[in-house]
């Protein structure tokens, strides 16, 4: 079997196919809704950013099984052949209710609510939570560090250090969304348009016999682009050497755009290389700083004053290393017009379909969402979740990446700074809906009759 010949069919949790076979030899295949949401926020975070609707939307559009897929499961041995028959023509025909990528929310909100025949549904489960928990905690991260950065250009240096090239590629793309000026992921680029930025290695500067030297040999090819890396040997050392590059490249009516600081006290080297720099009269020379950078090294770095007109940011923001997951769920709701819920101890969820509505003060700032249920009245206030899918096809074209980042730029200002925090943020006011308490209090009530488990 090549991995050619494989589908995203395959890409699903086992149980998701042993289920769905049961459901279908029981006939239990009746309609259902899924709400996909974060139980609680990854550490110091205060909201998060949605991402991840494209993939979803793309998957469902796409949902089938090869027959490369069926001979695989029929070699199981697990299987009825009559069901695989059924699998070969299963696609997605269901809808989907979805808040807009790049859309900021909080714990326990729907993000998404799918509905449709309850195997459609439920085999989308291990692929959407992929998907989501992925681009959402790096969306996440992403918006944390061009907050840190206040303005100051911002590339991502992530690709060789992600957890894969599809994490590559995603991280270049909601980083972006969220506020990124460039990405070195060539691939990224090309894939989403994203601007692509680089400076050089130090294997570069060693292959030539000086560090002037290589600097020269740089500047000849891109005479109005470089950024020298000073580094390698000595940082100051390497400072003075992009000086006397600088001075011959001006000289012949060209221009050094930036050193690149990539080791070391970024907060003194950064002031030694700025002096040195003006000293020469080179003070349109930009520093650009790297070296396992994130949110937090940024933020004491801009609040100190370096002067610093730009950061790469890489492995700790492309892994979101200090919180790298999060408690993403996707739970069925109703099942053939039946509200349901779980009740499992610290995991009790909502029943039915929702909807969250936002209220905004005057100035379009956020005061207060409301989980509420689909079709519930909420007047004056903004519904979050917009159908997106009907009948397996989606219902409008989907928005430019460009279009999406100045979205989101507009919605950020919109959250109070409180919530931005990037230690111990505040807690944003998110509240259940009179009418959506009473249906769980009254499911609560019957599961437990049903189940015998009422005292």
């Amino acid at each position: 079997m090549t991995r050619s010949n494989t589908s995203l069919g395959l890409f699903t949790d086992f149980y998701e196919l042993t289920m769905a076979q049961a459901f279908w030899q029981s006939n239990q295949t009746g309609p259902a809704v899924f709400s996909l949401f974060i139980r609680k926020y990854p550490a110091d975070r205060g909201y998060l950013v949605f991402a991840g609707l494209r993939a979803t939307v793309e998957y469902l559009e796409n949902l089938h099984f090869t027959d490369a897929d069926l001979a695989y499961l029929r070699s199981l041995g697990r299987f009825n052949r009559h069901f695989l028959d059924y699998l070969g023509g299963l696609r997605f025909t269901g809808s989907v209710r979805a808040m807009r990528e790049g859309s900021i929310f909080f714990a326990n909100e729907p993000v998404i609510d799918v509905a449709g025949p309850v195997i459609e549904a439920q085999l989308a489960e291990t692929y959407l939570i992929n998907q989501i928990n992925l681009q959402t905690i790096l969306a996440t991260k992403a918006s944390r560090v061009v907050h840190a950065a206040r303005g100051k250009q911002l590339i991502d240096f992530a690709a060789r250090r992600t957890h894969g090239v599809e994490a590559a590629n995603e991280f270049a793309r909601v980083s972006y969304l969220a506020g990124f000026d460039a990405t070195s992921n060539t691939m990224a680029g090309a894939l989403y348009g994203i601007p692509v930025s680089g400076t050089m290695a130090h294997s570069f500067i060693m292959t030539y016999e000086s560090e002037l030297e290589s600097f020269r040999q740089f500047a000849r090819s891109f005479p109005d682009q470089s950024t020298l890396l000073v580094d390698t040997y000595d940082t100051l050392t390497g400072v003075k050497n992009a000086v006397t590059a600088a001075l011959e490249m001006r000289r012949e009516g060209h221009h050094l755009r930036a050193i690149r600081l990539d080791s070391g006290d970024l907060l003194e080297l950064s002031r030694k290389s700025r002096a040195i720099l003006n000293d020469a009269g080179l003070n349109e020379v930009q520093i650009f700083a790297s070296g396992g950078l994130d949110e937090f090294e940024v933020d004491e770095l801009v609040r100190a004053g370096a002067p610093i007109d730009g950061f790469g940011v890489g492995t700790k923001v492309g892994v979101s290393a200090d919180s790298p997951w999060t408690d993403c769920a996707y739970k069925l709701v109703e099942y053939d017009g039946r509200p349901v819920l779980k009740l499992s101890s610290g995991k009790q969820t909502l029943p039915g379909p929702k909807q969250v509505y936002r209220r905004r003060s005057d100035d379009g700032g956020y005061v207060r969402d409301t989980i509420a249920r689909a079709g519930e009245s909420s007047p004056g206030d903004e519904e979050l979740l917009e159908e997106v899918m009907v009948a397996g096809r989606r219902t409008r074209p989907e928005p430019s990446l460009g279009e999406l980042r100045n979205r989101f730029q507009q919605e950020f200002a919109c959250l109070p700074e409180q919530f931005k925090s990037l230690r111990s943020p505040g807690t944003y006011d998110v509240h259940v809906s009179r009418e959506l308490s009473t249906l769980r209090d009254r499911v609560v009530q019957e599961a437990k009759v049903h189940e015998g488990l009422d005292e």
